[in-house]
Order: structure tokens, then C-alpha cells, then sequence
């Protein structure tokens, strides 16, 4: 079986826009992205002994985890000012200081992998701007606040299968 390369393009990156008082998630597509990166940052110590005839040993004692984003502000209507509101839900909180600039996030691959992760994060930045020959562009970074949790995959939950059944919410 020849193996074939999964593609960059097809991750999906969700916030959660519920309004207040709601207890079901709103997932709302963050549109026009162009570039998605999910990384970790792992702080190391030492964990060799005299014992260990002079290899060293390494255990990570903290694990954190972010997302670079970046893509193209776009808006809904040619006539009027309508902005992407995944965009929107992204700006405003990164706009916000304190633990009321968390926001709810889920990532996923839209193809069929099983890659699928929720977590709450900070907002640092959502840069914008650029020359005047260029569409517009936006970039942000999604600070992790503890684990992200891996879920079952949105992209490939049956339909109409309920929260309860897949232990998610449909998108």
C-alpha cells in the first residue's frame, strides 16, 4: 500500500461563541486561514544519577502548547462591513486582558484523521494591516491554558448523532 502525504490545508480551527447564559458550545470556523501551526514547548531537567554510568537522562516537568494562525480578514458582504465571525470572536478577545480573554478552541483535521483536539486558550495579538497592494492580512497565537484535550474527531461524527452518543458537539 503506497502511502500517500496528508495535506496542510485541511485543518479546521473552531472558537466556541456561545453568548452568555448558553451551556452548549457554539462553534464558530475562524474563515480565510492560510496558515495553521500547532506546536509544544517542553521544559526538560536532568534526571541522571552516578548510577547511570555517564548517559544522561531527561524528564519533561512541563509541557506547553500554542497555535500560529494567520490568513486574509475577509467580510461577509461586498456592501456593508460584515466582518468572518470566527475572526471577529478571535480579535475582540485578543483584545482582552485576564482570564476573560479565554476563549474556547477546537482544531481538527477535516479529512478523515483522527487528529482532533478542545482547549481553552489566551489570545496574544491578532496583527493586522499591511501595503497598499496587499488583501489583508491578520495573524494571531493561541496560548494553551493547561491540556488540550483530544475529542473524536467533528469532521467524522455521523449525522445527527447527539453530544451524549459521541461525547462532542456537532458542528
Amino acid at each position: 500500500m503506497a502511502l500517500r502525504s496528508l495535506l496542510a490545508k485541511d485543518w479546521t480551527l473552531q472558537v466556541d461563541t456561545r453568548t452568555a447564559g448558553a451551556t452548549a458550545p457554539q462553534w464558530t470556523r475562524i474563515g480565510g486561514l492560510t496558515s495553521f501551526t500547532e506546536t509544544t514547548d517542553d521544559n526538560t531537567e536532568d534526571d541522571g544519577s552516578f548510577d547511570d554510568d555517564g548517559w544522561g537522562s531527561s524528564v519533561v516537568t512541563q509541557r506547553t502548547w500554542s497555535i500560529e494562525a494567520e490568513g486574509k480578514r475577509k467580510r461577509t458582504d461586498a456592501q456593508a462591513f460584515t466582518p468572518d465571525p470566527g475572526q471577529e470572536a478571535i480579535r475582540k478577545a485578543a483584545r482582552i486582558v485576564g482570564f476573560a480573554a479565554h476563549v474556547r478552541v477546537r482544531w481538527y483535521r477535516k479529512d478523515g484523521s483522527p487528529d482532533a483536539y478542545e482547549g481553552v486558550s489566551t489570545v496574544s495579538g491578532f496583527t493586522k494591516g499591511g501595503g497598499k497592494t496587499d488583501l489583508e492580512p491578520f495573524n494571531f497565537t493561541l496560548n494553551g491554558q493547561g491540556a488540550p484535550t483530544e475529542i473524536p474527531n467533528p469532521a467524522t461524527t455521523p449525522a445527527g448523532a447527539s453530544v451524549a452518543e459521541t461525547g462532542k458537539e456537532v458542528a
